[in-house]
């Protein structure tokens, strides 16, 4: 079904999926953004209001802090960096998609991981981590263990929303960006001149 589609079918059956009832709500699809050969995956939980409306993940607040952590790394939205949520259409009153809702979407965002084939995901909340994962863990526990999607290091860190509530936690949550970093260079070839090391 999803397994051997391009970005463009791919693309198409996202805006024209019924596979759950979040169908019913959403003005479109939030299909995902950024370089389609990124090294660098972020992946949320889904839309919200305004993500709904202009059909971009992370566009709010929530976005603004995003494009804050992208900075500190030496990154930018759109270079070498793609961003994108489990569940691709906005829960009702943006409440936290359901196990049935995230299991419905992950097909999608299985095969973007597969296009794209990044070198290191960060998977941001309890929503990304636990649907990537396939694990009931919390959150705190999981973003102190090494983990992989397939062959694919991930980093599991708070959601920017959550920082934004507790910005007590940043500092922490900026302990895991530099781990996924760390993994980073690790993976990639001494020479080709974007490790992703700039100073913070």
């Amino acid at each position: 079904m999803t397994d051997e589609m391009g970005w463009t079918p791919l693309r198409e059956q996202v805006a024209q999926c019924q596979r759950c009832h979040l169908h019913q709500g959403r003005r479109q699809a939030v299909f995902g953004v950024g370089d389609e050969q990124a090294r660098w995956l972020f992946v949320g939980e889904a839309p919200g209001a305004e993500e709904d409306q202009r059909g971009e993940p992370f566009v709010g607040a929530a976005g603004q802090l995003l494009d804050q952590m992208l900075r500190s790394l030496g990154l930018k939205r759109g270079e070498d960096v793609y961003i994108a949520n489990v569940v691709k259409c906005r829960p009702p009153q943006n409440r936290t998609p359901t196990d049935e809702e995230c299991a419905a979407c992950l097909p999608y965002l299985t095969r973007q991981i597969a296009l794209i084939q990044p070198a290191v995901i960060v998977a941001m909340g309890r929503v990304a981590a636990r649907a990537l994962l396939k694990t009931d863990g919390t959150l705190g526990a999981l973003r102190l263990q090494q983990h992989h999607f397939g062959d694919i290091p991930l980093v599991v860190t708070w959601h920017p929303a959550y920082l934004l509530r507790t910005p007590a936690d940043k500092a922490k949550a900026w302990e895991d960006l530099c781990r996924a970093r760390r993994l980073m260079v690790s993976r990639c070839t001494p020479h080709d001149g974007n490790d992703g090391t700039a100073a913070a």
